[in-house]
């Protein structure tokens, strides 16, 4: 069994997270539902797969005018891989010739990622419990929580993160659609895993508390988004 921690001379966060979450998919098996917008074990598989070693289709992964060729790639890739080789081509990590595989890259733009699918793949479970994560990762996780400014870059209202610990983070203004008198701040109190999963839009799941105005709260909870 992979535990969540190494020992000193162990994998670092990011690498624990990709072995965790590779052990997850493994055990779910490939018709396993998940969190991650209707996608089976397989479909995310897949999609991981792709994001590191295609670099033709991983643009269309944020660029919404590629996203259909990227789709379709994901797709074929599904169908064509055993979901056992997909699982274990994302454990072994990038192709050399992967941008993911050039120093320091992991690190930046791997910990949400793998932290987030991780938990799409474990909250889908209907007997799921909020595991405690590493403070190795739960720091990787808030100085990438940024990428919550371009998720929420349409929400109408201030929303402002925070921690338990009292470090909080601005992460969205009244958004570049919001009409000239809106107004109001939102603060969104959790742990950082659960912070960084209501931002990426699994607030069905997340562990996280909302303060503020009672209208700005409505607005922002009737706004949807994900990533």
């Amino acid at each position: 069994m992979i535990t969540p921690e190494g020992g000193p001379a162990g994998p670092g966060p990011v690498r624990r997270e990709r072995l965790l979450l590779a052990a997850a998919l493994a055990e779910a098996g490939p018709d396993a539902p998940t969190k991650c917008a209707g996608w089976s074990a397989r479909d995310l598989a897949a999609h991981l797969v792709v994001r590191e070693n295609r670099p033709d289709a991983a643009p269309g992964i944020l660029l919404s005018p590629l996203s259909s060729y990227t789709e379709r790639v994901r797709r074929r890739t599904a169908r064509a891989v055993p979901f056992d080789r997909l699982v274990e081509r994302f454990r072994d990590g990038p192709a050399k010739f992967s941008p993911y595989a050039l120093p320091g890259v992991d690190k930046n733009a791997n910990g949400v990622e793998f932290f987030v699918h991780h938990e799409d793949v474990l909250r889908a479970r209907p007997d799921w419990e909020r595991r405690d994560i590493s403070p190795e990762l739960g720091e990787v996780l808030w100085r990438r929580i940024r990428i919550a400014r371009f998720v929420l870059r349409k929400v109408q209202v201030e929303v402002t993160l925070v921690q338990p610990d009292g470090r909080a983070l601005r992460v969205s203004g009244r958004g570049r659609g919001a009409p000239r008198n809106a107004r109001g701040a939102v603060r969104v109190h959790g742990p950082v895993g659960e912070l960084v999963l209501w931002a990426l839009g699994r607030r069905d799941v997340a562990d996280v508390r909302l303060t503020g105005d009672t209208d700005a709260v409505k607005s922002l909870t009737e706004t949807g988004w994900s990533l």
